[in-house]
């Protein structure tokens, strides 16, 4: 049992220390940092969807900038798209589960907001068809996948691609650069340090 539990943690140490090492990835992190940063100093606001777990990284995500990470401060305008169970399920019944977080975007999304797209396969075709309708309305689209991309990398603006294709490891690492984000967009929007921990 011992062994296992450390096999599981290795693996999931090994993809962070890819991405660490992946030059190309850290620079779309930084860039996405600085459009999130961009958005929100513009009174405009981040929009997060996903399907099952990665639906749970996108309230988590979200929760982060309109509560607070490290600093006490203004809240962020971040919206994860699934928290209506009523919307959902009467879209589910009236139009399709693809269109369910389409409507959303129609509804919501502006020209310089910031759509985020999750998916660990990259494959999620409500989460793409979610994308392509951001596109159209001018907002800037970011896909979180694993290794591929999948079809999600062909419409998004920015693709943060975690190098594995195991779905729990892509989820651990989905909350970590969500976090590194988030603590990049505070400190550049406040001008303020965390506190040293």
């Amino acid at each position: 049992m011992n062994k296992e539990i450390k096999r599981i943690i290795g693996n999931s140490i090994e993809v962070k220390h890819q991405i660490l090492n992946n030059e190309k990835l850290l620079n779309i992190i930084e860039k996405v940092t600085e459009v999130c940063t961009i958005a929100l100093k513009a009174d405009r606001k981040l929009l997060f969807c996903g399907n099952g777990g990665s639906a749970s990284d996108a309230q988590h995500i979200a929760a982060e900038f309109t509560g607070r990470f490290y600093l006490e401060r203004a809240p962020l305008e971040a919206e994860a798209l699934m928290n209506n169970p009523s919307y959902f399920t009467a879209v589910c019944n009236d139009y399709s589960f693809e269109e369910v977080f389409v409507r959303q975007v129609q509804a919501k999304g502006k020209m310089g907001d910031v759509f985020f797209g999750i998916s660990t396969s990259g494959n999620s075709l409500n989460v793409i068809k979610a994308m392509q309708q951001a596109r159209k309305q001018q907002l800037v689209t970011v896909a979180m996948t694993g290794a591929s991309g999948g079809k999600l990398a062909n419409h998004a603006d920015f693709l943060l691609n975690v190098p594995s294709i195991d779905t729990p490891r892509i989820q651990e690492s989905h909350i970590m650069l969500g976090h590194i984000i988030c603590e990049l967009v505070e400190f550049h929007i406040f001008k303020k340090n965390r506190p040293i921990i």
